[in-house]
This record gives structure tokens, sequence and C-alpha cells, in this order.
């Protein structure tokens, strides 16, 4: 019947995994959600969060709590490897995977206090990975609140007339009439004299369509440097 008993660290760990998954949750709905309006990103974060916590901890518990950061290093080794097929991941984004891999495994690892046999206090005190939260948090908000983001299209264009320097008020004329959308600055990419088209990427006031890619079929060279 021992299979059936919980482990004496066992409560421990929840403490620990309720604490990674609340500040998680935190950094993810407060801090990356209110900019980037991503489901996709938000349903990927968390649950990174969760399975990642109770894989180290497994791997930690096999190796009866004799598990280096070695452990550690050897997941971010397999997550290096890995790669999303579908779209490519923004930096921001993948920032906030890094923090959230990160922070997953800290918890994870972090021991509980016990005695040694030399009698000394040996183990992560939850203080500990308080103020650890604590500065990641601050740190998150801190870059969030000085970075100003500004909604971007990416726009195919064909009046390659207009992308001259000094027709750049007639440029952001044309594409606010055609758009509808307050234009605040436009970057002219890759240009086309054969098929008169032009990659702008054109910043405007508003909140982005993040759940919409507002990429064309387009070459991924004509994109790249817009």
């Amino acid at each position: 019947m021992e299979q059936f008993v919980f482990s004496p660290d066992f409560g421990d760990s929840m403490i620990r995994f309720a604490i990674c998954a609340l500040v998680n949750w935190l950094i993810v709905h407060f801090l990356y959600y209110k900019k980037g309006h991503r489901r996709d990103f938000y349903f990927t974060f968390m649950l990174i969060s969760v399975v990642l916590f109770f894989l180290v901890s497994m791997m930690m518990s096999m190796d009866r709590g004799k598990a280096t950061m070695g452990v550690g290093l050897g997941l971010f080794g397999i997550f290096s490897i890995m790669r999303y097929r579908t779209d490519t991941i923004p930096v921001r984004e993948m920032t906030y995977i890094f923090i959230v891999i990160s922070l997953s495994v800290v918890h994870a690892m972090a021991s509980s206090l016990g005695i040694d046999e030399f009698g000394q206090l040996v183990g992560t005190p939850l203080l500990e990975l308080i103020c650890i939260d604590v500065i990641t948090i601050i740190a998150v908000a801190a870059c969030e609140a000085s970075l100003k983001t500004e909604a971007s299209k990416i726009v195919q264009y064909d009046r390659i007339e207009l992308v001259k320097p000094e027709k750049k008020d007639e440029l952001i004329a044309d594409l606010e009439s055609r758009l509808g959308l307050e234009i605040t600055n436009v970057r002219v990419g890759a240009v086309d004299l054969l098929r008169d088209m032009a990659m702008l990427r054109v910043y405007y006031k508003g909140s982005d369509s993040g759940d919409v890619k507002n990429m064309l079929k387009i070459k991924k060279n004509e994109y790249a440097n817009v």
C-alpha cells in the first residue's frame, strides 16, 4: 500500500507549484497579455509552466534529491533544439517563454528545508523564492513600462512612385485613406520595379490584431527587412 501514500515532500512541492503558477500567471496575464493580446501564446506560456514544473520535480525525485544544476541545463538543451513549425516566434514572446521556463525550473529544483548528516540546515527557504519572484516581476514590469510598442501591419503597396523620401507625407495620406487608420510612421522594405510593388511596414495608432496573422503569402526575403 506504500504506492498509494504521498511522499513527505509532496506538500512542500505543491506549495512551490502554487507560488510558481501564481507568479507566471501574474507575469503572463498582467504584463504580457496586456500588450500582446495573443491568446495562443497565453495558452502556451501557462501550460509550459505547469508541465515543466512537474517534469523537473519528477526528475529530481527519481534522482533521490542528488540532482544538480545539470538537470536544469539539460532541460534548456532539450528546449534549445525544439522549434515551432508553424510561425516564427517574435523576440518578445521568446523572452517570455524563457522567463516562464526559468521560473518553473527554479521553483521545481528548490528543495525543502531539512537537516543533513552534519546537523546543518539545507534547502531553499520559501522567502528566497518569493524574493526571486518579486525581483523578476519588477524587472519585467519596468521593461514593459519603458517599452513603447506601436501596432503595425505589413502592406503590399502598388504606388511605388510615393515611396520616395520626399513624398512620405503623400504616402501616409494615401495609406490613411485606403486603410482607414491613423498612421504614425511608414518604413519601406523591398521594392519590385518589375511588378510595381513595394513592401511597407505601417505603424498606426490603435491596438494590434494579435490573433490575426497580417502577412500575405509573400516570399520571406521580400518582407524580412521591413
